[in-house]
């Protein structure tokens, strides 16, 4: 992976189950995971290289972490079906997004674009 001065690189989120937001998000997204010892693991394939902290509960703050989907209504299908819970949908010029909590409990949102004969 190419490293760029001044970008975001890298993403860490809280769980403490990391066993359980393992399956959620290769079930969900395809993301793939690297074990490193019994309280982390490391993800690849999501656009951006992360991490998830294990046994921490996660708090809700100001930062949210998008995703992009070019099918959102199937994304959104996945994240139900994979035990995510749906708290938010939004449309604004240009695009339409919802978020959702996931079995840790870290609130991510995921975002297409549409046209507005949509």
């Amino acid at each position: 992976m190419t490293r760029t001065n001044n970008h975001i690189d890298y993403v860490e989120l809280a769980a403490e189950d990391l066993g359980v937001v393992k399956k959620f998000y290769s079930e969900v997204f395809g993301w793939e995971f690297q074990d490193w010892g019994p309280d982390y693991i490391s993800f690849s394939s999501a656009g951006l290289e992360g991490g998830f902290r294990g046994g921490e509960t996660p708090i809700a703050g100001s930062s949210l972490i998008i995703l992009y989907a070019e099918d959102l209504d199937a994304s959104e299908q996945r994240v139900a079906a994979a035990g995510g819970e749906i708290t938010e949908h939004h449309e604004f010029p240009g695009g339409k997004r919802f978020h959702f909590r996931d079995p840790a409990g870290n609130v991510l949102g995921v975002w297409t674009i549409f046209e507005a004969s949509e």
